[in-house]
């Protein structure tokens, strides 16, 4: 019996192996790279080798095992390409839970597509991806692909972490390329939580990794690329849209920056000059000059990106664009730094990583083609002011949360020099708001109130002028969910663009904002600056914890109650300073009708360890908690 059920059994294992990759199999995964993963990436190899200054082949080949739909984002299934880079294999086969192939997926079965970024009119940028919708989870998805370019100014950074929720079973990447071509590496967030291994020689470096587990993303987490270990490259010699380029540090890499992509696009129509001298007429003052040209340009152009070859970072020709009258980020900028040439003010073009939720810096000690974005510096007393030349309402000097707190890149001449653009403290983003309301007999709210926005507080609320009534109400009650039944009587709004300052008057009414019980009305005090904000609670914190941007609210809201009612109970004032930042708040009693609750909330810029995370939680939500603090008013 044994000696015929051993050969059938095996027979058995073989069929049902035919046709299946078992070390694709889910099965074959630990448990622990299983545990809080959407995703397991089984293995990512990449092989860059760069044959010269002019040629590079990527080599990609990827397996990734998706557990649930919310996986799917992780399978990256396109490749993009240009007139400089050339797809030369693109493939897809799907495996299911068991390691069984199920479909392969040559070239044509992938959907060809223009990559459109939203603003631009135009550009050459085209790729190519697998529109593939699962069946069943899990499933194991194996990509690879080969791409050759002539552009070598761009090697694409390397992190063995693919992204929250998503495990690694394995990762490695190897760089080759030509010793002349000298090749740069930064290593950024390296530690012993992660076990990576480098390997290197003359014309070759590479970098691994193995079972590293998925992480939940934490609240208030500092961003990806500073969370997680990155390797970045770059080379000294590379080629960009066939323009030869050197980058050794950022003074040389500025001074090609400026005579290759630049020195020959600042030609001004003569009709022009001669119209900017006129509207600059006898000023002297280079800073009322630059304010001049600045409303010119302003009125004049319009943003418009058209992204082709080497016009994706070389900006129009500035006679063009004053012929045209439009140009990207690239072609206003220059075009507004050339007018101010003609009439003697010096200015810098600026290469900045914008982004208005996440600030990223240029690195200030690794130079490379980087940015995507470009602004205009002006120096002033010792200092440099931002102009933001894509837009035809941003004040003169100032630049708002796409562009602040970061380093960039100046592109002089003589050279590229890395600086720091404007901080805003917590006393530059200030929102102040003054006000009263009544409560009624009936527990209605009827009141008005004026909000002074500056610095970053400005950025966020100027737009509302704009908008249509019907979105500016949508706002406001929003803003104002703490009361119910709003009604917005009455909207006006002031822009001080010279003193960058957003004043808004709003007339409102609420019914019932008071709770009628037994005769006895109860509310907040605080109607309209309530914060509710609270932190999520951990058990464990493992990452430390960023507030991105301060800021400073007061308030001081006038309370009228009702004609024969009297204050039976009213909150305690309260105050509470942390190294997070401040609270305080009052309810002062003028006379026995009328209560004046002032307000102050300060919320500290920085990046703290975890262990104060807590600290930080509890302080929000004795805020919430107070400044939700009712009094209680009964018919005397």
């Amino acid at each position: 019996m044994k000696t015929f059920l051993l050969p059938a059994l095996l027979f058995f294992i073989s069929t049902l192996c035919v046709g299946q990759k078992l070390g694709y199999s889910t099965l074959t995964i630990p448990d622990s790279l299983k545990q809080n993963a959407n995703a397991v990436l089984r293995l990512s190899q990449i092989n860059i080798d760069v044959t010269s200054q002019k040629s590079m082949t990527i080599k990609s080949l990827r397996v990734m095992t998706v557990f649930n739909e919310l996986g799917i984002r992780n399978l990256d299934l396109a490749e993009s390409y240009d007139k400089n880079k050339r797809i030369v294999k693109i493939e897809a086969t799907l495996y299911d839970a068991f390691g069984k192939h199920l479909k392969s997926y040559k070239k044509g079965d992938f959907t060809d597509t223009s990559v459109a970024d939203g603003f631009s009119v135009f550009n050459d940028n085209r790729a190519l991806y697998l529109n593939f919708t699962p069946i069943t989870y899990p499933f194991t998805m194996v990509f690879e692909t080969e791409v050759v370019t002539s552009n070598t100014a761009f090697i694409r950074p390397w992190s063995p972490v693919d992204d929250y929720l998503v495990s690694t079973e394995k990762s490695l990447i190897t760089v080759s390329y030509k010793a002349e071509l000298k090749l740069k590496t930064k290593e950024a967030n390296f530690s012993d939580a992660y076990r990576l291994e480098k390997k290197e020689t003359a014309t070759s470096i590479s970098y691994s990794a193995k079972n590293l587990f998925a992480k939940k993303r934490e609240e208030l987490s500092p961003g990806f690329k500073n969370t997680f270990p990155f390797v970045y490259f770059a080379l000294e010699n590379f080629e960009l849209e066939n323009v030869t380029g050197n980058a050794a540090n950022w003074s040389d890499f500025g001074k090609w920056y400026y005579s290759s992509l630049l020195a020959d696009t600042e030609e001004i129509p003569e009709e022009t000059k001669l119209k900017i001298k006129q509207l600059v007429g006898d000023e002297k003052n280079p800073l009322e000059i630059a304010k001049i040209v600045y409303k010119f340009v302003q009125e004049k152009t319009r943003y418009v990106s058209i992204q082709v070859g080497i016009g994706g970072w070389k900006p129009m020709l500035a006679k063009d664009v004053d012929k045209l009258g439009y140009g990207d980020c690239k072609a206003l900028t220059n075009y507004t730094r050339c007018l101010l040439k003609t009439v003697g003010v010096p200015s810098y073009y600026t290469v900045v990583y914008a982004d208005s939720d996440e600030t990223k810096d240029l690195q200030s000690d690794f130079a490379s083609v980087d940015g995507n974005h470009i602004i205009l510096a002006l120096p002033s007393d010792n200092n440099l002011i931002w102009l933001e030349c894509t837009s035809q309402i941003m004040p003169f000097g100032f630049q708002g949360n796409f562009t602040d707190d970061r380093n960039v890149l100046l592109v002089k001449p003589d050279g590229g020099e890395i600086v720091k653009t404007k901080t805003f403290t917590e006393k530059d983003n200030l929102q102040a708001t003054k006000g009263n309301y009544t409560i009624t007999p009936d527990g209605d709210l009827l009141g008005k109130i004026q909000i002074v926005s500056k610095g970053l507080r400005y950025d966020k609320e100027f737009g509302k002028e704009r908008l249509s009534r019907e979105n500016q109400i949508k706002n406001y009650k929003e803003e104002f969910s703490n009361i119910n039944n709003l009604n917005i009587t009455k909207i006006t709004y002031n822009n001080n663009q010279a003193a960058i300052e957003f004043t808004e008057h709003v007339e409102l009414e609420a019914e019932g904002y008071a709770q009628n019980s037994g005769g006895k009305l109860m509310f907040a005090v605080n109607a309209f600056d309530q914060s509710y904000y609270v932190p999520k609670k951990y058990r464990t914190r493992e990452s430390p914890f960023e507030i991105d941007r301060g800021y400073t609210n007061e308030e001081e809201i006038e309370v009228t109650i009702p004609e024969g009612y009297i204050i039976e109970a009213k909150p305690n004032a309260f105050e509470q300073e942390t190294e997070f930042g401040f609270y305080k708040i009052e309810f002062n009693l003028i006379n026995p009708s009328k209560i004046l609750c002032k307000r102050k909330l300060i919320i500290k810029k920085g990046i703290y360890d975890k262990s104060k995370y807590e600290s930080y939680r509890k302080f929000r939500e004795i805020i919430a908690k107070t400044d939700n603090s009712k009094v209680v008013i009964t018919k005397s």
